[in-house]
């Protein structure tokens, strides 16, 4: 067991020492600007501001998949928000997105600038604004929003739970590997069952519960998240895997993986996105020419 066994919970809690770990820097009790920074707005009606997390994938993703489908409204401007450094607390990323998480959405194209947060709200948002990947039929749609929650709800457990305790916690905690452990290859299983029926997790449709569970679970069997294929014996859920491929081999999907990208091989990376043109003229050495 670790050092922590003897631990006994204090009578009142009181924010007294950093946590440690890999996210110390940033982790605090409270909410609210830490400082006055305000957002750059660019030439396009939607904003995004973001960061190539599982979450922030999703929504550059779905603007890629929009894109591929002919939307030219959804032209966007990705902007990076360097969450590490602390940029989500910054007064005008609070003012768009009150919990300080990333992906965060500014509509300009509404009468008064719409704010859209939380990725599976922004999902649902531009579904809905382009009448695109959410089936119109009640069961089909049903279903659909079914396995978008399902995500929503289900993906902390994976992330905070098991991402955190096994990959950036300072100490090795047992019990916390274990719990978190068995749990997402709950998860995992969960979906390896529905896949065995069906293409997609709506259905036969690929739809925003795809863009919103693929970054997350369909990266994890791919080994791309927490490098934990091994020890989670990915190999078991080959339903999971069979999605997880396809929908990786999407051109609007490998682009939406690189917007807001700053970490990981430099030819996957691309840290701000104005244009499609950048894909091939990389925004980080269009800025260094300018400097």
């Amino acid at each position: 067991m670790s050092q922590d066994s003897e631990y006994t919970p204090p009578r009142v809690w009181t924010w007294e020492k950093a946590s440690g770990g890999h996210f110390s820097s940033i982790n605090r009790p409270i909410a609210g600007p830490t400082h006055d920074e305000e957002l750059p707005v660019g030439k396009h009606p939607f904003q995004l501001y973001s960061m190539a997390t599982p979450n922030g994938v999703k929504a550059t993703v779905m603007f890629e998949e929009l894109l591929e489908l002919g939307h030219k409204d959804a032209e966007y401007d990705a902007w990076l928000i360097r969450i590490g450094e602390g940029d989500q607390f910054g007064s005008g990323f609070v003012a768009v997105n009150p919990n300080s998480k990333i992906p965060a959405l500014v509509d300009h194209s509404t009468p008064e600038p719409t704010r859209v947060f939380e990725s599976g709200s922004i999902l649902l948002y531009l579904a809905e604004k382009f009448d695109a990947f959410l089936p119109k039929a009640h069961a089909a749609r049903t279903e659909t929003l079914n396995w978008l929650f399902w995500q929503m709800g289900s993906a902390p457990f994976l992330g905070g739970g098991f991402g955190h305790f096994y990959t950036y916690a300072p100490i090795k905690i047992e019990y916390a590997i274990d719990r978190y452990t068995m749990e997402a290859k709950r998860q995992l299983d969960v979906l390896n069952r529905r896949l065995a029926e069906t293409r997609y997790l709506g259905g036969d449709e690929y739809t925003i519960a795809d863009m919103a569970a693929w970054p997350w679970y369909g990266q994890v069997v791919l080994n791309r998240v927490y490098e934990a294929g091994e020890f989670l014996q990915v190999q078991e859920y080959e339903h999971v895997i069979r999605w997880a491929k396809e929908i990786d081999a999407r051109p609007a999907v490998q682009r939406g993986r690189m917007v807001n990208r700053n970490f990981g091989e430099p030819h996957e990376q691309l840290h701000e996105r104005h244009d499609a043109s950048d894909f091939e003229t990389r925004t980080q050495d269009k800025l260094g020419e300018q400097q």
